[in-house]
């Protein structure tokens, strides 16, 4: 059964840290955290995303609470009542709890609160492996379920190459115009609010992909429409009608044991583009990481990838070549 409000009023103290500079709730504190975070020039969607999980905490709580009911109980029991009750990964239980942490950090900068609580909770550890790829057999059974003599099936088919080939998030991908799409230089650049890193970069294109995109933007042209990604009427596609897709693509061709997403397909290029040869510095700029420790999580291999890989690389091959 759902915890309730209740719970926190029974009279807590907490010891004085810090002088409250102003009485406020936790809603009013929380609108404040989110007019502070729009003078940052955010992404429209990350300040959807505060939104977003804030109203799980909320629903959590049941109502509104004042800052002296704001204890670290309070977001301990908020996590297990994701982790044991609603029964989410740690992964998703995670950005959960990073939004709540960076939320009441600022309360605590700001003098809204007494106590550093987001000091004495943080995110649950996780899974050392937690991204699975897709095999080479598996995107092609993908590609045989997808009927391209429609044009969703066609502009799907392009958005897993383009997945595969650039790397690129859900949410980029959506955001790419026409104008910025080099067929001639083979690239495409994605511009600097449409990237999480908040930083332009560009990602290149394979042959196979450019020959699809050309055909793709011939295809698309009597829209008139400014972006690269379009609805069989011509409209800007939205993230959740991809998922969609590509989760029903992948019940059609049979892979009920791994989650088929736009992240499944990053995750899967990047760690072809390392077995195919190519370095982890380059793929690191075509990811848009700023960190290596980043794309390790890329490009974590099975027992198999290790062993194909070292058949072809092991120093014995070097030293005995015939």
């Amino acid at each position: 059964m759902q915890k309730t409000i209740r719970k926190y009023r029974r009279g807590q103290s907490v010891k004085n840290i810090k002088k409250v500079t102003e009485e406020l709730t936790l809603y009013e504190m929380f609108d404040r955290f989110i007019s502070f975070k729009q003078t940052e020039a955010l992404a429209p969607r990350t300040i959807n995303d505060y939104y977003t999980n804030f109203e799980y905490f909320k629903e959590f709580i049941g109502e509104d609470l004042s800052s002296d009911d704001i204890t670290v109980d309070v977001f301990r029991d908020f996590i297990g009542y994701m982790l044991h009750e609603k029964e989410l990964s740690p992964v998703t239980a995670n950005v959960r709890i990073r939004t709540i942490r960076a939320f009441i950090r600022f309360c605590f900068a700001e003098g809204y609160i007494e106590d550093p609580i987001h000091e004495k909770f943080k995110p649950v550890k996780t899974p050392e492996d937690t991204l699975e790829s897709l095999t080479p057999g598996e995107i092609k059974e993908l590609f045989a379920v997808i009927d391209d003599e429609l044009y969703t099936g066609f502009r799907d088919k392009v958005i897993i190459f383009i997945l595969l080939d650039t790397l690129v998030r859900i949410s980029e991908l959506i955001a790419i115009k026409r104008c910025n799409v080099d067929l001639k230089g083979g690239f495409i650049q994605l511009e600097a609010g449409d990237t999480k890193t908040r930083k332009a970069r560009t990602v290149p294109l394979s042959t196979k992909t450019i020959k699809l995109l050309s055909e793709y933007i011939k295809e698309t042209e009597d829209f008139g429409n400014e972006y690269l990604i379009l609805t069989y009427d011509g409209r800007q596609i939205n993230d959740s009608t991809i998922r969609d897709n590509l989760r029903d693509y992948g019940k059609k061709a049979g892979i009920i044991n791994k989650r088929v997403s736009p992240h499944t397909f990053r995750h899967t290029g990047a760690l072809f583009y390392i077995m195919n040869g190519g370095d982890p510095f380059s793929l690191q700029k075509i990811l848009g990481h700023s960190h290596m420790n980043m794309v390790r999580k890329y490009i974590q291999m099975t027992d198999t990838d290790v062993k194909r890989q070292h058949n072809v690389f092991s120093p014995i091959n070097s030293i005995f070549r015939k």
